[in-house]
C-alpha cells in the first residue's frame, strides 16, 4: 500500500506580484438588498418614486421608499461600499423627508466615481396590499431614470405572503433587490457624495 500523497500547497506569491494580484478588480459584482418599512396612518405610500393611492404610507425618517431603499444597499453591496444607514443616516437632519430617488441618484454618483456601471437592477416588492402592478411599470422607469439606465433593465415585480406573517397581516412592506455592476475605467470621475 502507498503512503497517503498530501498535496503541495501552491506556492506563495512573491512581494513583486502580491500587491498587483491584490489590485485586480473584478469585472462583474452581484449586491443583494432588503428593505422593510411599517405601514402607518398619515403617511403617503411612495414606492419607486410612485405616489400609490393607499390608507397608510410607510413609516421612516426620509419619504421611506423601501424600493428604492433596497436597490440602493443591493448596488452598495456590489460595489463594497458601507449600506444606506451609512451614506444616509437616520439621524441626521438633511436627510428628512428626503426623496429616495434623489439618493439613489446620488449612490449613482458614487458608483460611477469608483468606475462601476449599472448593468441591471432587479427587485420585488412583497406587499399584502395595496395591489401594486398598475404602478411597476411608473415605478421601473423612475428607477431606470435616476440609475441612467434604460428601462428595460430595471426588473421590478410585486407578490403577496398569501396573509402570512406581518407583511401578510398588512402591518408593512418589504422589499428584495439584487443588483449587478461592471467596472468600466472609461468612466470619468463625477461630483458626487462623501462616504461615510
Amino acid at each position: 500500500m502507498e503512503a497517503a500523497q498530501t498535496e503541495t500547497p501552491p506556492a506563495v506569491q512573491d512581494e513583486e506580484t502580491a500587491p498587483a494580484f491584490a489590485s485586480v478588480v473584478p469585472p462583474l459584482r452581484i449586491g443583494i438588498g432588503y428593505d422593510v418599512h411599517r405601514l402607518v396612518a398619515a403617511r403617503p405610500l411612495i414606492l419607486g418614486g410612485v405616489r400609490v393611492p393607499h390608507d397608510r404610507g410607510l413609516a421612516g425618517h426620509s419619504d421611506a421608499d423601501v424600493l428604492c431603499h433596497a436597490v440602493i444597499d443591493a448596488l452598495l453591496g456590489a460595489a463594497g461600499l458601507p449600506d444606506i444607514g451609512c451614506q444616509f443616516p437616520a439621524d441626521d437632519p438633511q436627510y428628512a423627508g428626503a426623496d429616495s430617488l434623489q439618493l439613489l441618484g446620488s449612490v449613482r454618483k458614487l458608483l460611477a466615481e469608483r468606475q462601476w456601471r449599472v448593468i441591471n437592477v432587479d427587485s420585488t416588492i412583497v406587499a399584502q396590499r395595496p395591489r401594486l402592478a398598475g404602478y411597476v411599470p411608473e415605478m421601473q422607469t423612475n428607477l431606470a431614470r435616476a440609475l441612467g439606465v434604460a428601462a428595460v433593465t430595471v426588473g421590478v415585480k410585486s407578490t403577496t405572503t398569501e396573509g402570512l406573517d406581518a407583511i401578510g397581516a398588512g402591518r408593512g412592506i418589504g422589499v428584495h433587490a439584487v443588483a449587478l455592476l461592471m467596472h468600466d475605467p472609461s468612466l470619468q470621475d463625477c461630483a458626487c457624495i462623501t462616504p461615510r
